[in-house]
């Protein structure tokens, strides 16, 4: 596993991030506790130190799991969660800390994130520098250590950089869709900001396990998500055609081949979930690999025929 410095902190993350919004089950099916319990415990065992939830995932549940599969690793593991959209206040800030402190079972938070930014999903408007202000109380009483921005586009993270130092930025961020981060990653390279991709299997399309035909359970988001739908997917299915051969050349699967194009890049992580413990330790082996240039200029064109063919805004259908 390759390690990389937390944006200007003393802090360093695992290049492949346990992320946890499978473990909150909701907009998800299929999930099960002990099944994740043991994912977390994979994942650490393979080399992953840093573990992103939020208490948006299941209303704090992805983050007592966390706790559940992690009691007594605290200090092998870089603990990254987020506040709601719908808690920018600041008295709503330092309560949501708190809580995720309980649900964490921790003194101190190692990355705390703004989720989304505030107005998102018709949430109140509030100005970044309230939400700033109580973040960095909240560092400068050692509750949590690090802050972080998240579906940030560019003006609004400079905007939050303008009231304190944001050591990262977390993007919907993969081959296969690039809006978010296209106008931002610049920026995150110029002032040493630490990009945390989510979704960089494009929810499981990358994995090239979903043909045509396939239909998602209730209850299940990538039943909105855009890649999957019409030209967009036929798009994509070509594309994995084409990702293939690449992937045997160098022995990996298309999932770590996926993942090891993003870790490729400089100050860039991949925050991917897992369902078992198996998936999760099939998901590492990125984390120690290395493409030549050739193939990831290559991966980063085909890649880009999908993303350039979705219209602007995210991923899914909100």
């Amino acid at each position: 596993m390759k390690y990389k410095k937390l944006g200007q902190t003393s802090m360093e993350v695992s290049s492949i991030v346990f992320g946890g919004w499978q473990a909150g089950k909701e907009s998800w099916v299929g999930i099960d506790d002990d099944a994740q319990i043991a994912a977390h415990r994979a994942a650490l065992d393979a080399g992953v130190t840093t573990f992103d939830t939020a208490e948006e995932y299941g209303a704090g549940h992805s983050e007592r799991i966390l706790t559940k599969a992690l009691a007594g690793e605290r200090g092998r593991i870089v603990i990254a969660t987020k506040v709601s959209w719908n808690n920018l206040r600041r008295a709503k800030v330092i309560e949501a800390c708190e809580r995720s402190l309980r649900n964490l079972a921790t003194d101190r938070i190692d990355l705390y994130q703004i989720h989304w930014p505030a107005g998102s999903f018709g949430s109140e408007p509030v100005p970044i520098e309230e939400t700033m202000g109580a973040l960095l109380e909240l560092q400068a009483q050692g509750k949590i250590r690090a802050i972080g921005v998240s579906n940030f586009n560019r003006s609004q993270l400079e905007a939050a950089c303008r009231v304190g130092r944001v050591d990262s930025l977390q993007p919907c961020y993969s081959l296969f869709f690039r809006k978010a981060a296209d106008d931002t990653l610049s920026y995150c390279e110029e002032n040493g900001i630490t990009v945390l991709a989510y979704s960089p299997l494009a929810q499981g399309l990358l994995t090239g396990k979903f043909g045509r035909g396939h239909v998602f359970a209730e209850g299940d988001n990538r039943a909105d998500n855009r890649l999957f739908k019409g030209e967009v997917f036929e798009e994509a299915l070509r594309a994995l055609d084409e990702l293939r051969p690449i992937a045997a050349k160098n022995g990996l699967s298309l999932v770590n081949l996926a993942l090891a194009w993003l870790v490729a890049q400089k100050n860039v992580c991949a925050v991917v979930g897992a369902r078992d413990a198996a998936q999760a330790a099939e998901n590492t082996r990125a984390g120690d690999v290395s493409l030549d240039v050739q193939d990831l200029a290559e991966m980063d064109r085909i890649g880009r025929v999908v993303s350039d063919a979705l219209p602007p805004g995210l991923m899914w259908d909100w």
